[in-house]
């Protein structure tokens, strides 16, 4: 089973468009859909479809719209009351796949509510054979608190401790490797823009250019204490680094609907390699091809295995580099 933590999630919109956005004009949609969502949801719902056991762990009222919605589509979840509405996004999809999002900051969350969920996660991840925390933190939160919450894990459940995986940014990305090794998850899942402003190594442009020094960056967060390092580097593919080395993997072209989704179907979809027992190199594979899969899908729309095409995937090992010293 895998469990996941989605501490801001929300209600996603997307509006998908005919015409390129026409900032100050009117314009006419396509479509408009509506998903419950968050990081750590997508990834649920990923891993649910491709047939593994999951519960989504989050804050929400039952009546709450995201709640409700998680409801009608049938995935397990734990959704602990704060007396507030969860916020609502806003995705404008044009039709040449550029996307434009805008996220709420969320509902405020006391430190009740905070031990709360940390109790919640503490009794989902007990035995569990991964959890995903994912996805920003909303307001009263402390940029600590991933890190923390890792720590306490592997502390409170000692041998039933699942491996951790966590995909967010800024402030509580830097936190788990400012914590020490205790607060440093198993898996680590940044994007370009991430793993270039938490190792100093280039720029989002750079790093997507240039997949070796990619994995040279990756490699820097495992020698800091991570066991892996799944970096998305958008239409350029992923790297891959761990202890054992480092793989660059792309895929073949697609026609690109919407980018909403991709990171967290990336991360569903090596969760789903390594439940099947896949070698690191397969896990990047399917990565990219979940990832890919979600690009060439409308709106927020959470690609199944069937949608995927690991054969289309091209994977390379990477060039060892010099070791390096420093913390990223």
């Amino acid at each position: 089973m895998i469990a996941t933590l989605t501490m801001n999630p929300s209600m996603d919109r997307t509006i998908e468009l005919a015409a390129p956005l026409q900032r100050g004009g009117v314009q006419r949609a396509l479509s408009l859909t509506s998903q419950a969502a968050g990081k750590g949801v997508n990834v649920a719902r990923a891993l649910a479809t491709g047939g593994l056991a999951t519960l989504a762990v989050l804050p929400g009222d039952p009546h709450d719209p995201v709640v409700l919605g998680l409801a009608d589509s049938g995935l397990s979840h734990m959704a602990l009351p704060i007396g507030q509405p969860l916020r609502s996004n806003l995705t404008l999809a044009e039709a040449d796949g550029t996307t434009t999002k805008v996220n709420a900051p969320g509902p405020l969350l006391d430190a009740g509510h905070q031990r709360a969920l940390v109790e919640a996660v503490l009794a989902a991840a007990d035995g569990a054979d991964w959890l995903v925390m994912a996805g920003s933190l909303p307001p009263g939160v402390d940029p600590g608190f991933y890190a923390g919450l890792v720590a306490e894990v592997r502390a409170t459940l000692g041998a039933r401790a699942p491996r951790i995986a966590v995909d967010t940014s800024g402030a509580p990305l830097a936190a788990l490797f400012a914590a020490g090794p205790a607060g440093v998850p198993d898996l680590v899942k940044p994007n370009a823009e991430e793993l270039a402003e938490l190792t100093g190594e280039g720029t989002e442009a750079e790093l997507e250019a240039d997949p070796a020094r990619a994995g040279r960056a990756a490699l820097r967060l495992v020698e800091a204490g991570a066991r892996a390092v799944l970096a998305t580097l958008g239409s350029k593919g992923a790297v891959l680094a761990t202890a054992a080395g480092s793989w660059h993997a792309t895929h073949a072209p697609v026609t690109a609907r919407s980018t909403v989704g991709a990171g967290d179907s990336a991360l569903a979809g090596y969760l789903l390699a390594d439940a099947a027992g896949a070698e690191p190199a397969d896990c990047l594979r399917q990565a990219v091809a979940h990832g890919s899969a979600a690009v060439a899908l409308p709106g927020s729309t959470i690609p199944a295995p069937e949608h995927t095409n690991p054969r289309a995937v091209t994977v390379a090992a990477l060039p060892t580099p010099l070791p390096t010293e420093g913390k990223p």
